[in-house]
């Protein structure tokens, strides 16, 4: 298994147990139910999700001086195969997320970026590892100014160690400051120092102000985007619709990191689409997208091929959707097809 290193974006996600009668009405009581406390974003839901099926990870973040920073400290220092270099500033606020999702609809989130605005580089801690993983830009300013050339110039480094780069994106706030940004420019240059990128289309099509409606042809045109601007792997989620997996060709795979590089024949030039893994009672949309990354990436660490890979990524989101962590349990439940798979990646604690 190699080394896994996760930086950028944390918060605390707060979500209330909503009931049909559930809604905003000035003046009024709204009976709700119990509360969900838990972390959230890229690093705190991948790294989970990764730890979940027993792959021990680094991870990097910035975080306030505040209760809920102590709460991020606390789960971190809780989970015996997550090593923190998460910063504590002082004076600042820790990021959350609260997340409004009545039954039977999709989520809304309001969001506060908090102490994230402050990440732009995870030090040498967050970045001595095989397979190094960044998530949300968007929500990370610090990397965005000057067309991104910071998000570039740590994305470089990080290669020149031989690593294997990983970025995966956030949906952009239509009213929100990185929304007035040149995100073809940002990913253009993201791209030249990016193994894989494994966004969701709502992410690039809400980042490249793209109107037109879902289709399998916009897919296909944003993957091949993404490799024409120099990613190796493209792995586009599409929630109910599934995920669509293409990889560029042998001499960018052999570019591609300690991870990707040995296994550049079997990954080079492949196109696959994984539908989504069927569940029975979905419970929650929230993170389904970061388990699926996390799916990839375990697949990948641990020397699967890329069909291995996209389906763990598709069972991994489908955890996610059913309220479940992504368990070995859990995944062969929903998916016994991966129990060869499964077996093969046995990790030593």
């Amino acid at each position: 298994m190699h080394r896994i290193a996760i930086a950028g974006h944390i918060c605390v996600d707060i979500r209330p147990q909503l009931g049909a009668t559930a809604r905003l009405d000035p003046g009024k009581l709204v009976e709700v139910g119990p509360i969900a406390i838990t972390l959230g974003g890229a690093v705190g839901n991948t790294g989970a999700d990764l730890t979940a099926m027993g792959a021990p990870v680094s991870v990097s973040s910035c975080i306030g001086d505040d209760e809920l920073g102590r709460l991020v400290s606390a789960e971190l220092a809780g989970n015996p195969r997550m090593t923190s270099n998460v910063r504590v500033l002082a004076g600042a606020s820790t990021s959350y997320s609260l997340i409004v999702e009545p039954a039977g609809s999709d989520r809304t989130i309001w969001h506060h970026v908090g102490a994230n605005a402050a990440f732009a580089d995870p030090g040498p801690d967050g970045t001595g590892s095989d397979l190094f993983h960044l998530g949300y830009p968007p929500l990370l300013p610090g990397l965005l100014t000057d067309g991104g050339a910071p998000l570039h110039k740590l994305l470089a480094r990080v290669r020149a160690t031989g690593a294997t780069t990983s970025v995966d994106l956030a949906v952009v706030d239509p009213g929100s400051a990185a929304a007035v940004l040149d995100w073809q420019l940002i990913l253009s240059r993201m791209c030249l120092e990016t193994d894989v990128v494994s966004p969701s289309v709502d992410d690039l099509t809400s980042a490249l102000a793209i109107t037109e409606p879902y289709s399998q042809g916009l897919t296909e045109r944003l993957a091949d985007q993404l490799l024409a601007w120099g990613a190796a792997v493209v792995a586009l989620s599409a929630g109910e619709r599934g995920l669509y997996v293409k990889t560029a060709n042998r001499a960018r795979l052999l570019c591609a990191g300690r991870a990707l590089a040995p296994h550049a024949d079997v990954w080079a030039d492949r196109v696959i689409h994984v539908p989504p893994v069927w569940v029975q009672a979905p419970v929650t949309t929230n993170g389904a997208g970061d388990a699926s990354t996390a799916g990839l990436l375990f697949g990948i660490a641990s020397g699967a091929g890329p069909d291995g890979a996209a389906r763990l990524a598709a069972a991994c989101s489908a955890a996610l959707v059913s309220g479940r962590a992504t368990t070995r349990g859990a995944l062969l439940a929903l998916s016994p097809e991966l129990a060869p798979l499964l077996a093969a990646m046995e990790i030593v604690s």
